[in-house]
């Protein structure tokens, strides 16, 4: 697995019910959404007592979701502190019911990081039990080992500064559900994908799936914590919910077809990486036709959006798991522009020139 910093794995790098009756009835409910139609920065009603909120990438927020129960609101990602700070008055002003419960998609820190902040309005951190498998891994400095990811984005950003690690404390092994009669809400780890303790929030009555960076709509796919081939096993499950309204992690909120275009970005990444290994082309010959791949993928118009930005990371990755190989060390250039771009669209302006003093290694 590729050692990556902090602001690294930010970036790589966030529509619409068993008898016809009762499906009109729940689809009445449903607010009519057209993907991408919601400002970022705006609450976004999905259907009653449900709600999507997209973070502004420019400071690197990741997307937001909540539902407001009868006693209660579950909150989807815990988000960096500036994040959860933006939002809680954006709540507030929607119910008066008491923030309980925030649900950490995976343990990154623009989905974790702000876990403090929710404690301190009264809710219980929920995670996957992968979570703290990953937090321990990662966040070394917190177990009592070498300063880890948090300590490197504390350098750079204020509210991480400010705020403390907060790991959750409510997990469970496959599946949490929350129900009131009115609601429900499904936590399920399908398997491994983004990370290795991914988790997605499923709301099978109104058919809305909050993916967290499972599935993102857009040029932001960090592949390094993850396994690509595992993950399009875990968005084919996802698929077979048969979500119509999908809330990615980041990027406009999608529909049904975001899971379809997600998935068929790795597997496209996957087969023309795959054509050069049955070649016998040599690592260099495949760190020198990351552009021919790029080319390649961005022809179809469906998944093109998912490659505006250089790939080199995510051909490195899918290298490694079909060859064992790392590419040369030569790549690490590119590798680093590609990293850079994506650093500048989350706003890491700073990161840009710390990124390069470390290694993709």
């Amino acid at each position: 697995m590729c050692r990556v910093s902090r602001r690294e794995l930010l970036l790589g790098g966030a529509a619409l019910l068993g008898a016809a009756a009762t499906e009109s009835k729940a689809a009445a409910k449903t607010f009519p959404a057209k993907p991408g139609a919601v400002e970022v920065g705006k609450v976004d009603q999905l259907s009653d007592g449900v709600y999507f909120h997209q973070g502004n990438l420019l400071v690197g927020h990741c997307n937001n979701g909540w539902i407001i129960f009868e006693d209660y609101v579950l909150v989807i990602d815990g988000n960096y502190p500036s994040g959860a700070q933006e939002i809680i008055p954006k709540i507030k002003a929607i119910t008066d019911k008491p923030i309980r419960f925030a649900f950490d998609t995976h343990h990154h820190g623009d989905h974790a990081y702000g876990n403090q902040v929710w404690v301190e309005n009264g809710a219980v951190p929920v995670a996957h039990t992968g979570v703290i498998d990953e937090m321990k891994k990662y966040e070394t400095g917190y177990y009592g080992g070498a300063p880890g990811r948090w300590e490197e984005a504390a350098k750079d950003r204020p509210d991480v500064r400010g705020s403390k690690l907060k790991p959750p404390s409510v997990l469970f092994p496959r599946e949490m559900i929350f129900d009131d009669g009115k609601h429900r809400v499904e936590l399920m780890h399908l398997g491994v994908a983004h990370t290795h303790g991914d988790a997605l929030a499923w709301l099978p009555k109104e058919k809305i799936l909050f993916a967290g960076d499972a599935c993102v709509n857009g040029p932001y796919n960090f592949v390094g914590d993850g396994n690509v081939e595992k993950w399009i096993a875990t968005l084919e499950a996802a698929r077979k919910l048969g979500a119509k309204i999908v809330c990615p992690g980041h990027g406009d909120r999608g529909a049904e077809t975001t899971l379809n275009d997600q998935q068929k970005y790795f597997r496209s990444l996957r087969e023309e990486v795959g054509k050069l290994v049955k070649a016998k082309k040599t690592p260099e010959q495949v760190r020198d036709s990351v552009g021919l791949v790029t080319a390649a993928i961005k022809a179809d118009a469906s998944i093109a959006r998912y490659a505006e930005r250089p790939i080199l990371a995510h051909v490195e990755k899918v290298y490694e798991e079909m060859t064992g190989k790392n590419l040369p060390a030569s790549q690490k250039v590119a590798s680093r522009e590609a990293r850079d771009l994506h650093a500048q669209a989350h706003g890491h302006q700073h990161d840009v020139v710390m990124q390069r003093r470390h290694s993709h290694s």
